[in-house]
């Protein structure tokens, strides 16, 4: 008896995890930036945040973000030069260029982030990226696992 109420724990355990992809394809699903945001338990407050970067067939690498304790999770996505873009989350900036799958942190915001592409938040209940336009992308169908 005891050994099922631990399977039933354990399972429970692992199923409160969450993992919700967003894609910014750049071009269609062979160019894109891809935020995931993470709750690895169910009693973790906030999110864990990663960044894909992808540039089929050359490259396509995971970066970590910063942990956000905030239960709303935004990244806003600029862009200074083609394939390079800039991401602002909360007072956090990077810059991934997806020429070489590159990425790196700012120690201060840069003064010109460059055009503004749209955020990666949550709208309508789905996370999702949102072009500045307001439109928000299509759930990316066809995502590899790493």
């Amino acid at each position: 008896m005891k050994r099922w109420i631990l399977l039933l724990v354990m399972a429970m355990l692992v199923s409160a995890c969450s993992k919700e992809p967003a894609a910014y394809l750049i071009a269609g699903s062979q160019v894109s930036i891809t935020v995931e945001r993470i709750k690895p338990n169910f009693w973790t407050k906030g999110w864990d945040l990663d960044l894909v970067a992808r540039q089929h067939p050359n490259c396509q690498r995971r970066y970590h973000l910063k942990h956000t304790n905030s239960t709303k999770v935004r990244v806003d996505v600029y862009s200074p030069q083609r394939g390079v873009f800039i991401l602002r989350q909360g007072k956090r900036w990077y810059v991934t260029d997806l020429r070489t799958c590159a990425f790196d942190t700012f120690a201060d915001p840069p003064p010109a982030p460059g055009e503004p592409m749209g955020s990666f938040m949550e709208k309508g209940g789905v996370f999702t990226f949102v072009e500045s336009g307001g439109r928000a992308s299509a759930p990316d169908t066809d995502a590899e696992a790493d």
